[in-house]
């Protein structure tokens, strides 16, 4: 059963719309403007009934709030009011409220016009689906072929955009970089994490195939993948603006090589002028490429590289983030060896670093 909730100071009012509503939908009231987005916080309504006359939030400063938040936007809005007034309507409609609804109102109006927006928002949800689906399948399709160029075919995007998920959760529950770690943000950080590589689509094979360290030149241009990148990514953003998580691939792109001490690339940043979705993707990339055979090494043990992501603790990594990664290691080393077993991949031997 779909969940309707409705907003309104007036007691009366709200229990006699429930008595309306009763049987068809289920009923949430709220008495405040206040009182409706703390609840909102908990559950998610289909619909929102809001009244305009309100002591303190008013109507208006409600759906503000709610437009700016990326998951209760999506949540249709019919103001209900007393109010007859083009101006008033027009405000409404202009705040981002989908319709208008003037008291008293009929039954049966009221009813066609839920059912009405329920149904459009689940069509728009299902596009939005859809497109997010293609868009992420476009995107990976895109990071695999240049994965396949770097001779690493062993699923090394799958695995780090997931990383990056688990990164990010333990963050999320420790409470830390709060207001950047919603469960939208997170969700950005995992779609973007497949593009960190993409930039590598400009550099040559015979630097990438290399089974030897590279030279100072060869390593300078090997460094310029990520602000190749970042400038791919960010033409592919603005031409689809709708897609949030590539203002976010933008980001990792570009800054998942610098390091929290400032000795990294491109752009040699430190601390917390790092992104936060780069210094999460950091952590990732350098896991799995310790763990995973590269044309110029041996895989890592998972020991050996836990050793090494906490021997960069402070340095090379943010210390709440390789905090986290000392908590969900095990997790990681998990899936590493799950995604290894289903694609026949030989068992990780111990050899030297991973190339940057």
């Amino acid at each position: 059963m779909k969940t309707i909730m409705v907003v309104d100071d007036n007691l009366v009012n709200l229990r006699y719309i429930e008595g309306q509503l009763s049987g068809h939908y289920r009923v949430i009231l709220a008495k405040s403007g206040e009182q409706a987005l703390s609840i909102c916080s908990r559950e998610r309504p289909d619909v929102i009934l809001l009244d305009i006359e309100m002591p303190g939030m008013d109507g208006f400063e409600t759906i503000s709030v709610l437009k700016r938040d990326m998951v209760l936007s999506h949540i249709p809005v019919i103001f209900l009011t007393a109010r007859h007034d083009t101006a008033t309507e027009v405000k409404g409609l202009e705040s981002g409220a989908v319709d208008f609804i003037t008291k008293p109102f009929e039954k049966s109006i009221l009813l066609h016009r839920l059912a009405l927006h329920i149904l459009f928002a689940e069509y728009q949800r299902k596009l939005e689906n859809t497109v997010k689906e293609l868009s992420d399948s476009l995107s990976f399709s895109f990071a695999a072929l240049v994965e396949c160029r770097d001779a690493n075919t062993g699923g090394h995007i799958v695995r780090s955009s997931r990383y990056v998920a688990m990164l990010g959760r333990e963050l999320q529950r420790r409470g830390q970089f709060k207001g950047e770690l919603s469960d939208f943000q997170i969700d950005m950080m995992e779609r973007a994490a497949p593009l960190h590589d993409i930039g590598k689509v400009s550099v040559s094979d015979v630097i990438l195939l290399k089974p030897a360290k590279l030279d100072e030149k060869e390593f300078e241009a090997m460094k310029s993948h990520t602000t190749i990148g970042a400038k791919i990514i960010r033409a592919m953003y603005g031409r689809t603006p709708t897609q949030r998580y590539l203002q976010c691939a933008t980001m990792i792109a570009e800054c998942h090589h610098e390091k929290y001490d400032g000795s990294g690339y491109p752009a040699g940043l430190t601390g917390d002028s790092i992104p936060l979705c780069a210094k999460i993707m950091a952590v990732a990339d350098v896991y799995d490429a310790l763990v995973d055979n590269r044309v110029y090494r041996k895989a890592m043990s998972h020991r050996e590289a836990f050793d090494i992501i906490m021997k960069g603790k402070g340095s090379h990594f943010d210390p709440r983030v390789a905090d986290a990664f000392e908590v969900v290691s095990d997790e990681m080393a998990a899936e590493s060896e799950k995604t290894r077993t289903v694609s026949g991949l030989a068992a990780p031997a111990a050899g030297p670093l991973a190339r940057a």
